[in-house]
């Protein structure tokens, strides 16, 4: 299909070029975890005040995975707790961390009017799948058993993330419907990956490799997963899975200029024939990784604004 870049969005992509962005599969996962860090400085917006932040350890087989907490001004509160987003960011399984997402967090919460509980989960090649899909099924149990301590409402809790964060957002609903909770109230999958096959339309067109490339996305793919086998695995691929109905209501976004594009709007598709409630939404000016970039770009922001209320939306 073709791909146009919005103004704004040709500019950022052009200004990525001139600046001699290193290709992250040139560097050792170390060097593209830094560098990914440092950019967050020249694309994130201003962030919004909020009530409260404050870091959270969440018991886990392995140790604790560290997690933060962000209280916004005015929560909408049912006696005294309020709802929340379970976050997991995004980078590919492999670079990404509670500061990569802080700002975008801060809007969410501010957006919504409810706490978000962004989630530190191990990283690969260190931590190879499935120790992110563990750690992500593992804090939201945690969440949900310990929500009133938290000042949240157990009954409002929603879980959500960008790329390989909405991955692991989608893999959470999938665990906890067939584990019998806990019960979600809601998704949020930004522009998530969806099927490791990576044989969609969009993995093969030149005018969706803008700043994720299809070759970072093997890189990614080589660092996260143990063999070609764990493709099939719905906990590595949640299309793989063979029913998608009791799921709970999903906000799907997707981006025009994206490799993941095509799964990301199969996975909503297949979801609204399973009968879960969806809402899609379909940004063709952008190119993946736009969510987080809301000071270069106007539709980061009205994204983050629209999830906002349809987050409210839920109750």
């Amino acid at each position: 299909m073709p791909v146009v870049l919005d103004p704004d969005a040709a500019a950022v992509y052009k200004a990525f070029q001139e600046a001699g962005r290193p290709a992250y599969e040139t560097l050792s996962a170390g060097e593209a975890r830094a560098y990914y860090s440092q950019a967050r400085f020249a694309t994130n917006p201003e962030p919004p005040e909020l009530a409260r932040v404050a870091p959270l350890a969440i018991p886990a087989p392995h140790g604790t995975i560290p997690a933060r907490l962000y209280v916004p001004k005015e929560p909408r509160q049912r006696e005294g707790l309020s709802p929340a987003l379970v976050f997991f960011h995004g980078g590919g399984w492999v670079i990404g961390d509670l500061d990569s997402h802080d700002v975008v967090c801060r809007q969410l919460a501010a957006e919504g009017a409810l706490i978000v509980v962004s989630v530190d989960y191990r990283l690969a090649p260190e931590h190879k799948f499935p120790a992110a899909a563990d750690d992500a099924i593992a804090a939201t149990k945690w969440i949900a058993a310990n929500a009133r301590q938290l000042g949240i409402d157990a009954s409002r809790l929603v879980i959500g993330g960008d790329s390989a964060g909405g991955n692991l957002a989608a893999v959470v609903a999938l665990a906890a419907r067939d584990a019998g909770g806990p019960a979600l109230a809601g998704q949020v999958l930004i522009y998530p990956a969806t099927d490791f096959a990576m044989t969609h339309g969009s993995h093969s067109e030149p005018e969706t490799s803008v700043l994720l490339t299809h070759s970072v996305i093997r890189w990614f793919r080589d660092h996260y997963l143990n063999g070609a086998a764990e493709i099939h695995d719905w906990r590595a691929s949640p299309a793989r899975a063979q029913n998608l109905a009791g799921l709970p209501p999903a906000y799907v976004l997707t981006a025009g200029a994206d490799p993941l594009r095509d799964e990301g709007n199969e996975y909503a598709e297949r979801l609204r024939q399973a009968g879960v409630p969806v809402t899609y939404k379909h940004f063709p000016g952008q190119f993946h990784g736009f969510f987080t970039m809301g000071k270069l770009l106007r539709q980061a922001n009205v994204a983050v604004s629209e999830i906002g209320v349809w987050l409210k939306g839920l109750g």
